[in-house]
């Protein structure tokens, strides 16, 4: 019985490292709670909730209705509104514990108001302290005036992900309540900058440019070739069809918002508005180095050179080259890439006695069996390379618990 108890343990265990592992959702973990009904609806409609559903080690300030109340009859804009709330979500992880046993009583904490560039000088910075009577206050960095803004209580703390704390009152800010201007989200105007132009007249003259347009309201992110790259790829565009042409423009435009923060934070498989289901992916590769962002395709590698805007939720960055899907360019290999290295010459062997059958008669039938395997199989199995990672370990337990029964 001991055994099998051990056992039930250490899968219990590791199904919750399994589900750990699929983050969390900031809306969902607030809709339990009535209170914070209206924070939770202006996390949403400022695009704050996706945000910090992307991050790690993030707190959470929330304040209920009432206190939200005071902030709305302010009359500010929804991007006012935003960078209030950014105010109220640290980079860093805050249980009650550790507000309770601030480092000589005192530190400041960078916020999303902050990590955005949103704020002027540091005023993306909240100061807190822990009093006496066992409260800890909370003070902007650019109103050292306000000290009745403390905690309350904790909402949900999954260390060190994410912790979801309550204040008193909105924390008051004259840098991040000063008037924001409306960006400009015309996709149409923002991609004809910055070295887009030549970008923009194909999406306009091949038609693609509908699709773009029908996603910037639900989030989308564009990466543009600059011109030159544009004009270097010239000869092999004009070779293809018309379809094929719009299959590689929608390649370049990806269906969520991505600030640059997330690209820098993540790595993995994204999918395209060139998409279509399992038989034409049309994905490629995010990958990071520092603030290096690289899109890695099966043919051709780009760097993200600039940012033409990043305000959810629309999203544009320049790339050094025009993105070559594999759907569209099987076979072409880059000079700038590194060819496969060509297979070893297997040594002959001695004639094989009548009846008998050598190593290279055994394997010359068919195709090597790499062959057979495509990037899109290995590209399934490192995306789910997680899941079964998770699952390995539990059996691997449960053998070993049964193999000393």
């Amino acid at each position: 019985m001991a055994t099998v108890s051990a056992i039930s343990l250490s899968v219990l265990f590791l199904l919750s490292l399994s589900a750990a592992v699929h983050g969390h959702n900031i809306t969902r973990i607030l809709a339990k709670h009535p209170e914070f009904s209206t924070f939770n609806h202006y996390l949403t409609i400022t695009h704050l909730a996706n945000e910090i559903n992307r991050r790690q080690t993030i707190t959470v300030c929330a304040v209920d209705n009432a206190a939200m109340s005071s902030l709305i009859s302010k009359g500010l804009s929804i991007q006012t509104i935003k960078n209030v709330l950014s105010l109220h979500v640290f980079a860093d992880y805050f249980g009650s514990k550790k507000l309770h046993q601030v480092t000589k009583g005192s530190t400041s904490t960078a916020t999303m108001y902050q990590a955005t560039g949103e704020a002027p000088g540091t005023a993306g910075y909240v100061h807190i302290t822990d009093v006496k009577g066992g409260k800890v206050r909370f003070t902007p960095e650019d109103n050292p005036s306000q000290k009745d803004t403390v905690y309350v209580k904790s909402v949900l703390e999954m260390p060190y992900n994410i912790s979801v704390i309550q204040i008193s009152a909105i924390l008051q800010s004259p840098e991040a309540e000063a008037p924001t201007a409306a960006p400009d989200l015309n996709l149409t105007s923002l991609l004809q900058r910055d070295g887009c132009q030549a970008f923009h007249d194909l999406l306009t003259s091949s038609g693609a440019i509908g699709t773009f347009l029908s996603s910037a309201d639900g989030g989308v992110t564009v990466f543009c070739p600059g011109d030159d790259a544009i004009a270097a790829f010239a000869p092999k565009y004009k070779n293809l069809t018309a379809s094929e042409k719009i299959s590689l423009l929608l390649y370049h435009g990806v269906p969520v918002y991505n600030s640059m923060g997330m690209l820098r934070s993540s790595n993995g498989l994204m999918n395209t508005l060139a998409t279509e289901g399992a038989k034409k992916k049309y994905d490629f590769t995010v990958q990071n180095d520092g603030n290096d962002v690289t899109l890695k395709t099966k043919v051709t590698t780009a760097t993200i050179s600039g940012t033409v805007v990043d305000d959810e939720p629309i999203a544009i960055y320049t790339i050094d080259k025009v993105l070559m899907p594999r759907e569209l360019f099987k076979g072409v290999v880059e000079a700038d890439e590194p060819a496969p290295a060509p297979k070893a010459a297997k040594k002959k062997k001695k004639a094989a006695k009548k009846g008998e059958t050598t190593e290279d008669d055994a394997e010359a039938p068919g195709p090597d069996s790499s062959d057979d395997y495509s990037d899109d199989d290995a590209a399934d199995q490192t995306a789910s390379g997680g899941g079964r990672l998770v699952a390995s370990v539990v059996m691997a337990i449960c053998f070993s618990w049964l193999a000393f029964a």
